[in-house]
């Protein structure tokens, strides 16, 4: 759970130590150290700062989040539980800038990824039907709301899709 930075400085803490055990003869400390920077590296195009903006995401610490998810430098290299979550955060982040297009296109990337419960699922769903609304697009709304309604499991999720019916009818 580190960002960039973070990472590249554990990174050098650990080529540091094993080049100080290779100095003092200690092959085996130098292999954990080796064995400990190659996790950090698998763990930095895996995983990213995803986790961390995903709490600053949660917070409502929205400039955070968003230069914690421009460190992601190539989100397909990102794992498929990370990878869900990133597009979700991206898509909530178009929508606060009013980019309908871009919103639509995390939210789309994010419904092909694991994204937590079948709930968390019905909210991606439920965005795509909004944005869907806002562009009069009936079919769209009508397929994204039904695919929703069949994911929702909270009393909450389950009246904003009641709403989306209503404004679905009046198109």
């Amino acid at each position: 759970m580190y960002n960039n930075k973070g990472r590249y400085a554990l990174m050098a803490v650990f080529v540091l130590a094993g080049l100080v055990c290779v100095f003092y003869n200690q092959y085996q400390l130098a292999a954990v150290s080796l064995i400990l920077f190659a996790f950090v590296v698998w763990s930095h195009f895996k995983h990213s700062s995803v986790l961390m903006a995903s709490k600053h995401f949660k917070n409502n610490e929205f400039g955070k989040t968003k230069v914690l998810l421009a460190e992601v430098g190539n989100p397909e290299r990102l794992a498929k539980s990370r990878r869900g979550y990133y597009e979700f955060m991206q898509g909530n982040m178009a929508l606060k800038e009013e980019d309908y297009d871009k919103a639509e296109y995390h939210f789309q990337l994010a419904s092909r990824f694991p994204v937590g419960g079948k709930n968390q699922k019905s909210y991606v769903l439920i965005h795509l039907t909004t944005i869907a609304l806002r562009k009069k697009d009936k079919n769209r709304a009508e397929a994204y709301l039904k695919l929703a309604t069949e994911l929702a499991e909270s009393s909450r999720s389950k009246d904003i899709i009641i709403k989306l019916e209503k404004e679905i009818d009046k198109l």
